[in-house]
Parts: C-alpha cells; structure tokens; sequence
C-alpha cells in the first residue's frame, strides 16, 4: 500500500533560488541531500509530517548537494542530511551530526531554531 504525500518540500536547484529564499525574515529551513545517501531516504517517510506540524512557522526547501556544489562548499556541508536554519540571508543554527538523525532531533533542531531566530 502506498501512502499519498501530504507535502513535498520545494527543491531549489540553482544558487539564485537558494539565496532568494533564505533572504526571507521567516525562518527557512535548508535541508542538504543527495538521492544515494541511505540516511537522507530513512528521514523521508517523517518529513511531510513534520513539515506540515512546523507549517507557518518555516518554510523548508531541499537542496541535492550534487546539484549545488559550490553552495554546498561555501557553507561547509560536509555530512549529509544537514539541517540548516536562516533568516535574513544568515545562518541562525545548524543541525549536522554523521549519525542517523531521529525525528525527536529534527524536531528538537526545528523548535531551536525558532527560538534563536526570535532571540535575534
């Protein structure tokens, strides 16, 4: 049986959508992929979930680090999933471990990352 996605995270895919986005006063979430790595497919099932519990208070967007590779070595994207929260065009928080990330880290990065942008 397969289950309807309820959202589908908006992919960028060149540099100028990317800073375009995180340029917003709202909190933009960037979340660094690729298609072969098995970490960033264990968090897919989760992620329209969490998106749509976190729904007008971040917008997240996907970024294949194959795609944007300059971007990703700009920002030191070294491990893959990497979280990455903005606002304004800067960085607020990241969240980038090399073990597997649970869907309690992602949602304790998310909660996080709206605090510190608030604090800002």
């Amino acid at each position: 049986m397969h289950t309807k996605r309820v959202i589908d995270m908006r992919k960028v895919t060149t540099d100028e959508q990317f800073r375009e986005t995180v340029a917003s006063s709202g909190v933009t979430v960037a979340v660094f992929k690729t298609t072969w790595c098995p970490d960033c497919h264990f968090i897919d099932p989760f992620m329209p979930e969490i998106e749509q519990n976190y729904a007008g208070r971040i917008e997240f967007i996907e970024i294949d680090r194959d795609d944007l590779p300059e971007l990703c070595s700009e920002l030191n994207i070294l491990g893959i999933p990497s979280f990455i929260a903005f606002r304004e065009g800067k960085e607020v928080i990241r969240f980038v471990s090399k073990l597997r990330k649970s869907r309690e880290e992602i949602e304790q990065f998310l909660g996080r990352a709206i605090e510190v942008s608030a604090a800002l």
